[in-house]
This record gives C-alpha cells, structure tokens and sequence, in this order.
C-alpha cells in the first residue's frame, strides 16, 4: 500500500528517479479505483437508462453518463490524480536516463492515429525497464545499487 500512494506524497515532485515498483502500484490503484467506480456505474439503472435514452446517430451522446453523479466522481478522480501520474512517468524515465520531455513526445505520439498503438506499446516498455544502476544525472539510484553501503 506505500507504494501506491507514494506518488501522493511525491504530488507535483518532478525531479528525482522512482522505482518500477512505484509506477506499477500507482498505476494499480488507479485501475482499481476506476474499475469500482466503473461498476457502480453501469451497475445502477440510471446509467442503462441513460444509454437506452441516448440518440443512436450521436456517437456524442454517450457522454452523458458523466454529466451525473458517479460520472462527476470519475472525472475528479481523473484530475485529482493527473498531476501525480505525470510526475511519476517523468520520474520513471528520468530513472531510465532520459529526459521528462520524452513523457511529451509521448502524449503528442498517441494522438496521431495508427501510431498511438505502436507508442503505447513502446512507452509500456520504457516503463517495464529496469532503470540504470548506480547515480545518473537525475539522483541516486532508487534501489540503492552502486553505493557502499549497500553491502555494509
């Protein structure tokens, strides 16, 4: 549970290394948290009734799920949780030696079509890697390697 709301802790901390370990669990508890709202959603009859209700010609119209209620508690969990999840992806690329910008280029990536998977894909790697042992030039090594007093 620490490393899932480590990246609370670290809010808006840009700088630094985290761990595979942060990352992943961050990025665990935000699925959980989204597949429960999810369910609560499609669980109760409003949200049936809403889609049932909407205009088949509008592909728009199924956004109107989140104009109420657990839609709204989706949304802010999105936004609460924007900022922590960027900080951490810079940090983990920074642990990988490279720079946050790439976690732009990214962004921007996916949005072009037919090659947002193969970015997606790419990015999952970068974050699967080990990060570099010993210090680089964005801190010490999270997990301690390449310091004496590791085997003190």
């Amino acid at each position: 549970m620490e490393w899932m709301l480590m990246p609370f802790r670290r809010y808006a901390d840009f700088s630094g290394r985290s761990r595979r370990m942060e990352f992943w669990m961050f990025f665990l508890l935000n699925m959980i948290v989204y597949a429960v709202l999810w369910s609560i959603m499609f669980s109760t009859s409003a949200a049936v009734s809403t889609l049932a209700a909407n205009d088949v010609v509008n592909p728009l119209a199924a956004f109107s799920l989140f104009s109420g209620g657990i839609g709204i508690v989706i949304a802010i969990w999105w936004l609460f949780t924007l900022i922590p999840s960027l900080a951490v992806a810079v940090r983990r690329f920074h642990d990988r030696d490279m720079r946050g910008w790439w976690l732009l280029g990214v962004i921007v990536a996916m949005m072009i079509p037919l090659v947002n998977f193969l970015v997606y894909i790419a990015f999952l790697v970068i974050m699967f890697l080990d990060g570099t042992p010993g210090p680089n030039r964005f801190g010490e090594d999270p997990k301690g390697r390449g310091t004496a007093d590791v085997f003190s």
